[in-house]
């Protein structure tokens, strides 16, 4: 393949920017060729600046605040992936991307890394990024007493240390192959110090767009940040987060030009909206999953054999015709995608069956159940018309689920992790070891099963320093089969990522590590007019 039909390639993957095809292009002495060579069609998608951004969000909760550890939903994500930069990226390709770590390298034991910072960087304050803002902003984190969702990612740090003013060092408690993966964490924002505490709730980060006001669950404004490093993002002058829970009112603010996007879209309306000439249906799919997360600290739920009896009493292919309508595919009760390096796919898929779940509740002394299984769509578009489908299911094996229909606002704080048997969305992750260090290790915050197994939180260590491709791949098949088997969630479906576009949004390749473009829809996307 000759140069510039790679370069080609690349473009028309979204593997690299028009910029860079325009600047490699240029080297070859190709550039006056250029719209030839890879099309008009892809030239006319040249980003335009100016205008505001409206996207309408069906995640966010009045209980939201600033601070990155508590970010738990998409309306803040969404604020993250605007305001605050990471150490690292994941493009809208796939892969790993500097931000504001310019290079990184490890020990040959992957124990130690060295990630030297992008120079010239400026916080919205005005203040100069150095590594003493780099080494607070992960303490914030650390520490027996944090209740950072990121706690759990950043504890297998034991020290981190500054080299001179642009560079950090990493001491890890053991070996991890994935590590620069790990500081792309969205709640990894890498925030102003003063005497070594960072400053996490004002606002004020490094990312593309600044601050402009804030409205916990209703409404945030940010503007493009006059200083920001990288020219090649940040094409619209500004962006309003909406969030509006009810889809209905999602998709009719869209319509009507309210707003420029959305996420959620309804799939029951996805074909209308794919008939309106005005608007884009766009769809990716990843990691992403819907969970039915059990409290194993709690009865009947501290019983395996009734987790299992309520594994077997679901039928998924009922719930991927009817709530996802097609647009994802099943889930085997562990949270590792078809996405992931290592998913198992050498695993049976667990079938519906009612009398395995009849044996299983015969094992744990019962011959019938009666359980409450908290649902709102502000858990997963159709959560509460799953529960019914579960409930219905779940019949036939003598099991009677009593769906609580909660309410959307709140719902992350009052019932997730606090109701006994409830309806969970999960973004998915990168990597295995970060989707369980995150959700199934032993104590981690969001563990929300609140399960505890010993055989697995060794394994989640020795993999996680496992360099052998192969052991390592066994480690996590056995950890897939550990939660699959003895975990305390069922998890049904993997979701497809639908958001519905004016036809007026300019964008490139759309992500599919996060919904809205990995998060970074403000500042990727564009206006055309």
């Amino acid at each position: 393949m000759s140069e510039i039909k790679r370069l080609e390639h690349l473009f028309s993957q979204g593997k690299i920017s028009r910029r860079a095809f325009m600047a490699r292009a240029s080297a070859l002495g190709l550039v006056a060729a250029a719209p030839s060579l890879i099309g008009d069609s892809a030239f006319a998608a040249t980003p335009k600046k100016g205008g505001t951004l409206r996207l309408g969000i069906g995640h966010g909760s009045t209980t939201d605040t600033l601070d990155p550890a508590t970010y738990e939903n998409l309306y803040m994500q969404m604020v993250a992936g605007s305001v605050h930069n990471k150490l690292t990226v994941v493009t809208n390709a796939g892969d790993l991307a500097p931000e504001l770590a310019e290079s990184w390298e490890p020990t040959p034991d992957a124990q130690q890394w060295r990630f030297n910072l992008r120079k010239g960087v400026e916080f919205h304050n005005g203040k100069s990024l150095e590594a003493a803002d780099v080494i607070a902003s992960f303490n914030h984190h650390r520490g027996e007493e944090s209740q950072s969702a990121a706690k759990p990612i950043v504890d297998p740090i034991e020290d981190i240390k500054a080299d001179g003013k642009n560079t950090v060092v990493f001491t890890l408690k053991g070996g991890n192959a994935d590590f620069p993966y790990i500081v792309s964490d969205y709640h990894l924002a890498i925030l102003p110090s003063r005497d070594g505490k960072a400053d996490a709730t004002s606002g004020i980060g490094a990312g593309s767009y600044t601050l402009e006001s804030y409205e916990p669950g209703v409404r945030t404004a940010v503007k493009r940040a006059p200083n920001y490093w990288n020219e090649e993002v940040a094409h619209v002058d500004g962006a309003e987060l909406l969030v509006i829970v009810d889809v209905t009112a999602r998709t009719n603010a869209l319509t009507t030009g309210e707003i420029d996007a959305m996420d959620r879209v309804d799939l029951k309306t996805a074909h209308l909206l794919e008939r309106n000439q005005d608007v884009e249906l766009v769809e990716t799919s990843g990691n992403a999953h819907y969970t039915f997360a059990m409290r194993t600290d709690m009865a009947p739920f501290d019983n395996n054999d009734v987790r299992l009896a309520l594994k077997y009493a679901l039928d998924r292919e009922a719930l991927l015709d009817t709530i996802l309508l097609g647009h994802g595919y099943l889930g085997n009760d562990f949270p590792i995608g078809k996405a992931s390096r290592y998913y198992a796919e050498e695993i049976p898929q667990r079938e519906y069956d009612p009398d395995k779940a009849k044996f299983h509740l015969k094992q744990a002394g019962m011959s019938s159940l009666k359980v409450d299984l908290s649902a709102a769509d502000a858990a997963f578009a159709g959560a509460v018309d799953a529960a019914v489908l579960y409930k219905e299911h779940a019949a036939k094996a003598g099991i009677d689920i009593n769906v609580v229909r909660e309410p959307n606002d709140g719902y992350w704080s009052n019932v997730w992790l606090k109701k006994p048997w409830c309806a969970v969305y999960w973004g998915g992750r990168p990597t295995e070891d970060w989707m369980f260090s995150t959700a199934y290790a032993a104590g981690a915050p969001w563990n929300d099963s609140f399960w505890e197994h010993e055989r697995f939180n060794k394994l989640l260590t020795d993999a996680r320093a496992e360099l052998d491709e192969a052991k390592r791949r066994e480690m996590y098949v056995e950890m897939q089969t550990i939660v699959r088997d003895e975990g305390g969630v069922v998890v049904p479906l993997f979701n497809n990522y639908v958001m519905a576009l004016s036809t007026n949004v300019g964008h490139e390749q759309m992500g599919n590590n996060w919904s809205m473009d990995g998060f970074r829809a403000i500042e990727r996307w564009w206006l055309k007019s």
